[in-house]
Order: C-alpha cells, then sequence, then structure tokens
C-alpha cells in the first residue's frame, strides 16, 4: 500500500475531513488534499508526516509496517501464520513487557532443542532474542 493510499485511508478511519486534519495538524487543507491525490506526496516533509501520524494516533513504526495495511483489510488476520500473529501482537506491547515475554520464549526454546538433543541438527543461529527483537521491529 503506497503512502498516498495510507495518508487517505487513515484520515478517513478516524473520521476526520482534511480540514479538521490541517486545523489539528497546523498542515494546510491544500496541503493535505495534494498529498492524499499525490500530486505532492514527493515534496511531504517529515515533520509534515509527524504531525499527520500524530493526529491519527499512529506512529512512524507502525506506518511504516504491514501492520497499519491490516487496519484497511479485514482478512488480512486471518490470513496470518500462527507465528507472525503472535510476533505482530508482541510488537504491540510496550517494550519493558516484550523484552519480559521474550526473555523467556528463549529460555523455553533453549529447553525445548536441549530435550531434543545432538542428534537434532539445526543451522548455526543468532541468539533468538535478537532475532525475534529485530523481527518484531520490521513487521
Amino acid at each position: 500500500m503506497d503512502l498516498v493510499l495510507k495518508l487517505r485511508e487513515l484520515r478517513d478511519l478516524r473520521g476526520l475531513s482534511q480540514k479538521d486534519v490541517a486545523r489539528l495538524s497546523g498542515v494546510g487543507e491544500k496541503t493535505i488534499s495534494s498529498f492524499e491525490t499525490g500530486e505532492r506526496i514527493g515534496a511531504l516533509k517529515l515533520s509534515q508526516l509527524s504531525k499527520l501520524l500524530s493526529i491519527y494516533g499512529v506512529t512512524e513504526e507502525q506506518f511504516f509496517s504491514r501492520a497499519i495495511e491490516e487496519l484497511f483489510d479485514p482478512d488480512a488476520i486471518s490470513r496470518r501464520t500462527r507465528e507472525e500473529q503472535l510476533v505482530a501482537s508482541l510488537a504491540e506491547l510496550p517494550a519493558d513487557a516484550r523484552n519480559a515475554l521474550l526473555e523467556r520464549f528463549e529460555l523455553m526454546v533453549e529447553s525445548a532443542r536441549a530435550a531434543i538433543g545432538p542428534t537434532h541438527r539445526s543451522p548455526p543461529r543468532i541468539p533468538l532474542l535478537t532475532a525475534m527483537r529485530r523481527q518484531s521491529f520490521a513487521a
């Protein structure tokens, strides 16, 4: 989904007019319109995007992730794998809660690997906690 469509859909989802967004954000109404039509999307400044996203209640990380697209596609969640659903849920938690769960999960995985024993070969890996943290922010 492109920036133009995301901006338009977020505004609609929040039930705001372009005039409302202009008043709340300090970004001109015509400017918002030109961003939403794609006419001037290339001229969008980060400061303007930050103001708009603040009004929409979305972080920059969320805006540029696939998760935001699921707001507009009700079937997207049902197409996710179980692992993707867990990672997405994990990414929504505050950092301290997310890290605590990741540490517990890493211990469980290491215990499972130990129970399987040395006959089970797995590829070299980076520490699971680091990998899960990277994945949760990339989503």
